[in-house]
């Protein structure tokens, strides 16, 4: 065989060897691509995404568009000719397995984990944009959990609002644990509730639950550190003066709770707070109208501007990253606060572009 031939021949074997152990080798990563977007004023599936009732609702244009990440999942491992192929495509990132997932972390409870976030996002936003609008909300304690197998087991339900303990009214969710551990392990505590189901339906009609009171009795045992418990979680739940639902199915994470925020705004009160402008964003957003980070924010920015949005809503703490890449044609606008959000539409609306805060020194135009 001449030597051209066999060399060819050589470099076409290691090749395709090469191929195959890419193929084959899997790799300790993941990979964030840009993921769809929704305007929170808008329909998505064939209903609208904030849904108001018993309470005036206004007209309103332009977008205020929430946005996503498409993720590798957990159990997925991507191999070596997909990391490479991931690494060289600019719309997509190539980043450590673990950075996303914590070790272990199984699928199933990944997706618990971003329900339960993007439930409480759901919470946090309607409390942050009533209370900005000085509308009332109010709070209660309710059963958070119940332990399997413990003496509240059966006796108590998560939901069920927990007004007094041994007929001391409770204040806050701390208070329940305070009062259960006065008694001695195998004492009963007497709990006031409101049971879940009766709670829901009151909350469903706009109203606060206050009546239908019943008692019920509950054994203590003894817990490892000795004191006395029943097997339940307190936590703080809030309730709303009419009902507010957001409807918006196969999203996960507490990133869409700033831009949730802003539509449930812009939905109660007159006038556009957009001007009939394309305004994207992301960030969590905490009971007091705090904005935090989140992940894969240059993604996020990819997708926004693929939509067509014209302004991206940026947490101040993701403004060093997002500005590194900006798409052009999109402008960064920074915000800590649901204040600053609301401060930068009104700018965005009445056309002063020159003084919104920008991230990094005036974004790409």
């Amino acid at each position: 065989m001449p030597r051209r031939t066999a060399t060819l021949l050589a470099s076409t074997l290691m090749f395709i060897v090469l191929i195959i152990a890419g193929l084959l080798i899997p790799v300790p990563y993941s990979e964030m691509s840009p993921g769809p977007t929704v305007n929170t004023l808008g329909d998505h599936g064939g209903e609208p995404v904030l849904q108001i009732s018993r309470e005036k609702t206004y007209p309103t244009t332009g977008h205020l568009n929430m946005t996503t990440v498409r993720v590798t999942g957990p159990d997925y491992r991507m191999n070596l000719l997909e990391a490479v192929y991931g690494w060289l495509d600019p719309d997509s990132a190539v980043v450590p397995h673990k950075t996303l997932y914590p070790e272990g972390q199984t699928a199933e409870q990944a997706d618990q984990q971003n329900a339960e976030e993007f439930s409480q996002s759901q919470e946090s936003a309607k409390v942050a944009a009533l209370r900005e609008l000085h509308k009332p909300v109010a709070i209660q304690t309710v059963v958070g959990s119940v332990v399997k197998d413990k003496p509240a087991d059966g006796l108590l339900h998560a939901g069920d609002v927990i007004k007094a303990v041994d007929g001391t009214e409770i204040k806050q969710a701390g208070d329940v644990a305070k009062l259960v551990t006065k008694h001695k392990p195998g004492e009963k505590a007497v709990f006031t509730i409101i049971p879940a189901k009766q709670a829901a339906a009151v909350e469903k009609q706009g109203g606060k639950p206050e009546t239908g009171t019943r008692q019920v009795t509950v054994p203590t045992q003894k817990a490892d550190d000795g004191r006395a418990v029943v097997g339940i979680q307190a936590r703080v739940d809030h309730v709303f003066p009419f009902p507010i639902d957001i409807k918006l199915a196969d999203v996960g994470g507490p990133s869409a709770g700033l831009m949730f925020a802003l539509g449930i705004m812009d939905k109660l009160t007159p006038g556009d707070m957009t001007g009939g402008k394309f305004v994207a964003g992301t960030g969590t957003i905490d009971d007091a109208g705090k904005v935090g980070p989140i992940g894969g924010i240059s993604m996020k920015t990819i997708a926004a501007r693929e939509q067509g949005a014209e302004f991206f809503l940026t947490p101040k703490a993701n403004c060093a990253t997002a500005a590194r890449n900006t798409p052009e044609g999109l402008r960064l606008v920074k915000v800590d606060t649901i204040g600053d959000a609301v401060k930068a539409l009104e700018k965005i609306r009445g056309g002063d572009l020159d003084g919104l805060p920008s991230c990094g020194p005036a974004g790409r135009t």
